[in-house]
C-alpha cells in the first residue's frame, strides 16, 4: 500500500492548519467515510476521514459528495459529540498509519470535554473510532469489531479502545548506521523486503526507492541511500507526485526516481496530490458496490438479447431456405403415386434443373406421402411469412443491443446520483419494476447536473454521464451553433462545446472527452464524430440516448486520463476563484 506511515507523516503535518479549526457540519456519505466542514483561518475546508477497505486514507478535500436522506447513526453520535467543537490536535503515532484528532468540545451539561477521533488506516481492517480519551472508552466506530471477528481486538461502543497489535519493528527516523546494517541479512535474500519487515511506515513501493538510489548495494550505499530520505522526511521534506507507469499509477511523497519511464504529476501538497490520486477510485468502487445489481440486470438483460440475435438469424437463414421447402413439396405432390408410409426419402427427376439431375427429397417415415406434403408446404409458408417479421425483430433486438451497451458504459463513469437516473430511466422504460412504489405522489422533474470541463482556452466542454443527461445536453441546453460531439459507433457520452467559435485544441481536448467516456475509453486512435447541434436529431419513437446525425466529421484520438483530470481542474480552479 502506497499510503504508507512516511505518507501518514506528511498528511499529519499539513493537517495541522486545522488546529484551532471549528466543526461546522459532519456527513457520512458512505457508511466507511466521514466527511466534516472544518472553518479555519478565514476559509472553510471539507475534511475527508475514510476507512474504505480498499482505499482508505484521510486529507482536505474539494470533492462534492452526495449523502444519504437519514444521517446514519455513527454520523449522528459525531455530531452529538464534535460538531461546533474544536480542534485541538493532529498527531500521527509514531510512524504507523493511526493518526488522533482531539476535539475540545462542549458534554451535556454544558462542561469541557474531550472527544478523540482515531482513524486507522489499515486496509481491509481500516476503521474510524470515537472515544472518551479521559477514560479510553469506545463511543462508536464506523466499523464493528466484535469477538466473532477477532479475539485478540473488539470495537464496540462500550469497551476499552486497545491499539492494533506492535509489530515490533524499528523506528526508521531514530535508527544509527551501526543498528541499520547489522538489521540486515546481507546473503537473506531480497534487502527492500527486509526493510520493508524491519522498519515502521515503510512501503515496499518506498523501499524499492531506496534500494535503487543504493544502485550495486552494499553496505555504505545502502546506508547512505536510507539515510539520505530519512533525513528528508524528518525535516519534512517531502515531494508529493503522482507517477504513470507499466500502465499503473503510483503516489509518493518521496520523489521516486526508480520509475523514472512514467509520466511524474508533481503536486504543491500532499492533500491536493491524494485527492488527484483516490478522486474518482473510491468513488467507482462505492458506486459499483450500489449499483452491482444494476450492473448484472443490464448485462443479463444484454445477453438475452446477443442470444436472441443468433436464434432470429438462424431463423433468418432458415426462412431463405423457403423456395427449396416449395420445390420439395411440388415434387412430391406429382410422385405421390410411388410413395408410401415408412420411406426415408424420395428420390426424382428435378424439372426446374435445366440439366435435369435427380434429387433427393428427405421424409419422416412415420408420416403419410400427404403428411410428407402438408408438412413441407408448412415450412415454406412459414419461411416465408417469417422473412419480413424476422428481419423487423432483428432491428429491434440490434437497437436494444445497443442502448443496453450504452447503459453499461454510462454504469462505469457514473457517480451515485448518475447510477440512481439510469436506474429510473430503465424503470420508465419498462426493464425494471418501481422499487418506491408507496402512493401515487410523482417525483417531479429535476434539471440534470452535467459533468462541466474547461478547455486550456478557458471554454467550458460540457459531458453527459448517462441518458437523461445526453438528452438534456443534446436536445434542450445546447444552442443550434454549438459543436456536438461523440464517439463513431461506439456507445459513449454526448459531448458538447459551448461556443461558436475554439482553437483545434480545444476541439481536440472535447474529442479526449468523447473516447475517455465511451466504451473505447482503453483504446488508441479513437474516432470521435462532431457536427453543429442543429445536424443532432432523436428519431421518433427512439430510445432514450438515441441520435442520428449528419454533415459530421471525424478525428482521431487516444484518451488521455492526465488530461481529463487537467481539464477538470481547470474548472475546480475557476470555480474558486469566483467564489
Amino acid at each position: 500500500m502506497a499510503f504508507d506511515g512516511v505518507v501518514t507523516r506528511s498528511v499529519a503535518r499539513e493537517l495541522h492548519k486545522l488546529v484551532g479549526g471549528r466543526i461546522s457540519k459532519i456527513h457520512q456519505p458512505h457508511h466507511s467515510d466521514i466527511v466534516m466542514q472544518v472553518r479555519t483561518q478565514g476559509e472553510t475546508v471539507k475534511f475527508l476521514l475514510s476507512a474504505n477497505p480498499t482505499y482508505p486514507r484521510l486529507h482536505i478535500t474539494t470533492e462534492e459528495f452526495t449523502n444519504p436522506l437519514e444521517a446514519p447513526m455513527f454520523c449522528m453520535l459525531l455530531r452529538k459529540h464534535c460538531e461546533g467543537g474544536v480542534i485541538e490536535s493532529v498527531q500521527q503515532i509514531g510512524m504507523e498509519r493511526i493518526i488522533h484528532i482531539d476535539v475540545r468540545t462542549r458534554d451535556e451539561l454544558g462542561d469541557t470535554a474531550v472527544r478523540r477521533i482515531i482513524v486507522e488506516i489499515m486496509g481491509k481492517h481500516s476503521n474510524i473510532i470515537l472515544i472518551d480519551p479521559a477514560t479510553s472508552m469506545i463511543l462508536d466506530s464506523a466499523m464493528h469489531v466484535t469477538l466473532a471477528i477477532s479475539q485478540y481486538r473488539q470495537v464496540t461502543p462500550g469497551r476499552p479502545y486497545v491499539s492494533p497489535p506492535s509489530q515490533d519493528k524499528r523506528d526508521p527516523l531514530t535508527v544509527t548506521e551501526q543498528a541499520f546494517i547489522s538489521s540486515l541479512d546481507w546473503n537473506g535474500g531480497r534487502l527492500d523486503k527486509q526493510i520493508v519487515e524491519g522498519y515502521t511506515g515503510i512501503s515496499p513501493l518506498l523501499a524499492k526507492e531506496i534500494l535503487h538510489r543504493a544502485g550495486l548495494a552494499n553496505r555504505e550505499t545502502l546506508w547512505a541511500a536510507f539515510s539520505q530520505v530519512m533525513k528528508a522526511i524528518n525535516n519534512h521534506e517531502y515531494v508529493p507526485s503522482i507517477v504513470e507507469a507499466n500502465g499503473k499509477a503510483y503516489f509518493h511523497v518521496v520523489e521516486l526516481t526508480h520509475l523514472s519511464s512514467g509520466v511524474t504529476t508533481p503536486y504543491p501538497s500532499v492533500q491536493e496530490c491524494l485527492q488527484a490520486f483516490y478522486e474518482g477510485k473510491a468513488l467507482r468502487d462505492t458506486v459499483k458496490q450500489r449499483a452491482h445489481d444494476l450492473i448484472r440486470f443490464v448485462t443479463s438483460e444484454r445477453n438475452k438479447n446477443e442470444k436472441k440475435i443468433e436464434k432470429l438469424e438462424q431463423t433468418l437463414q432458415d426462412a431463405h431456405e423457403a423456395d427449396q421447402f416449395r420445390l420439395y413439396g411440388e415434387l412430391i405432390t406429382a410422385n405421390m403415386h410411388q410413395m408410401k408410409r415408412g420411406d426415408r426419402e424420395l428420390v426424382t427427376v428435378n424439372w426446374y434443373d435445366e440439366a435435369g439431375d435427380t434429387i433427393t427429397i428427405p421424409l419422416d417415415p412415420l408420416k403419410t406421402p400427404s403428411e410428407n406434403l402438408q408438412s413441407y408446404y408448412k415450412r415454406y409458408n412459414k419461411a416465408k411469412n417469417s422473412l419480413s417479421i424476422v428481419s423487423e425483430q432483428i432491428e429491434q433486438a440490434k437497437a436494444e443491443l445497443l442502448y443496453l451497451d450504452g447503459v453499461l458504459v454510462q454504469l462505469e463513469h457514473a457517480t451515485l446520483k448518475d447510477a440512481e437516473e439510469i436506474r429510473e430511466e430503465l424503470v420508465e422504460q419498462g426493464y425494471m419494476r418501481d422499487r418506491k412504489k408507496r402512493g401515487p405522489r410523482k417525483k417531479k422533474d429535476t434539471r440534470p447536473e452535467l459533468d462541466s470541463y474547461l478547455s486550456s482556452d478557458g471554454i467550458e466542454i460540457l459531458v453527459g454521464k448517462n441518458n437523461k443527461q445526453n438528452e438534456y445536453l443534446t436536445n434542450k441546453l445546447a444552442s443550434s451553433q454549438e459543436t456536438w460531439l461523440h464517439t463513431k459507433d461506439i456507445p459513449g457520452s454526448h459531448v458538447v462545446i459551448r461556443a461558436r467559435e475554439f482553437s483545434d485544441e480545444t476541439l481536440l481536448e472535447a474529442a479526449n472527452l468523447a473516447a475517455y467516456f465511451s466504451r473505447a475509453k482503453e483504446g488508441s486512435q479513437i474516432p470521435v464524430d462532431y457536427t453543429l447541434v442543429k445536424h443532432v436529431k432523436k428519431p421518433s419513437g427512439a430510445k432514450p440516448g438515441y441520435v442520428i446525425y449528419e454533415q459530421q466529421r471525424t478525428l482521431y484520438v487516444t484518451p488521455d486520463e492526465a488530461l481529463i483530470r487537467r481539464l477538470k481542474s481547470n474548472t475546480s480552479s475557476t470555480n474558486s476563484a469566483t467564489t
